[in-house]
C-alpha cells in the first residue's frame, strides 16, 4: 500500500480507516501526547474541524505539518537565542 499505515477509528458514532505515511502518524502521535490526549480523541477533532469538501487524511497531513512547522520554528527561536 505505498509505504501507507492504515488506523480504524470510530468517528461520530461510525467505523471508519485513514491511511497516512508512517512519518504523519509520528506527528500526530506526538501533538496527541503534547495535548495530553489520545490519537483517537486527535483525530476526531480533526474529523469535526474539517469542512464538507476536505478528506480526513488531507486533514490530518495539514495539522501534522503545521505542528511540524511551528515546533521547528520554535526550536529554531531557541537555537538563535542561545547564540
Amino acid at each position: 500500500m505505498n509505504g501507507l499505515i492504515k488506523r480504524s477509528f470510530t468517528l461520530a458514532g461510525h467505523r471508519t480507516s485513514v491511511a497516512l505515511e508512517e512519518e504523519f502518524w509520528a506527528v500526530l502521535l506526538q501533538m496527541a501526547q503534547a495535548r495530553g490526549q489520545s490519537l483517537a480523541a486527535l483525530v476526531a477533532e480533526a474529523d469535526t474541524d474539517r469542512g464538507p469538501d476536505r478528506p480526513l487524511a488531507s486533514s490530518l497531513r495539514i495539522i501534522a505539518l503545521k505542528h511540524a512547522l511551528a515546533t521547528t520554528v520554535i526550536a529554531s527561536s531557541d537555537s538563535d537565542a542561545a547564540i
